[in-house]
């Protein structure tokens, strides 16, 4: 029961995948390439094309590895609506974020990125590390840091949310096992609800919200 549970408990920071691949390393805000055609427009909030097919190609590399020759045509075009759900559901939460008054300082921006191991030299943040890792991505400090200001609002916003789920002493009664066992199958449910908790939020917020999607450029 427990491995089951753990199979299947994926918290708010696994919905938040799509934003946290494509702010490293991914060409987030690439030099000379403007992004102007959209997969989808989400308030002020917009998928681009290139982003959503960078991330796609990625994935689809990822399914292909796992399913072998088994990933055929019909898994292809769930893994595009995939895709394009999880990106929408992430920039609606952005939009929400927004909205409620949830932001990162910038002391918070500043320890994220000293504190990205990519960029340290002898266990020490470097700029020069830093720029040179983004300039041979060709991407802009700017939007780099953009990048990562979403992905920390983001996980605000999933803490937020999730602060507010408890677990039910019934489901503590329905675990058997040692003190160990029992604590860690409580923190699985907790992690589910939180999980759950954070969808049903985004559901709520994307009925409220005019979703502009053009699936012609994804053909």
């Amino acid at each position: 029961m427990l491995q089951t549970m753990r199979k299947h408990a994926r918290y708010f920071y696994v919905l938040f995948f799509i934003i946290i691949l494509t702010f490293i390393f991914w060409g987030v805000g690439t030099l000379d390439k403007p992004q102007s055609v959209s997969v989808a427009e989400i308030g002020k909030e917009k998928v681009s094309v290139e982003d959503y097919w960078r991330v796609f190609e990625q994935r689809r590399r990822e399914a292909k590895e796992q399913s072998g020759e088994a990933f055929d045509e019909a898994m292809e075009k769930k893994l595009k609506e995939t895709v394009l759900n999880d990106y929408i559901n992430e920039k609606v939460l952005l939009v929400a974020a927004e909205g409620m008054g949830v932001s990162v300082t910038d002391k918070e921006l500043q320890e994220a990125i000293m504190n990205n191991p990519q960029f340290l030299r002898n266990g020490v943040f470097s700029r020069e590390v830093y720029f040179r890792s983004l300039d041979l991505q060709r991407m802009r400090p700017e939007a780099f840091e953009t990048s990562i200001r979403q992905v920390l609002t983001l996980q605000k916003m999933g803490r937020l949310i999730g602060s507010a789920v408890e677990v039910n002493p019934l489901d503590r009664g329905s675990v058997a096992g040692d003190e160990a066992t029992i604590n860690e199958a409580m923190k699985t449910v907790l992690d589910m609800k939180r999980d759950a908790a954070v969808k049903s939020f985004v559901n709520a917020v994307r009925q409220r919200m005019e979703i502009k999607v053009n699936k012609d450029v994804l053909s």
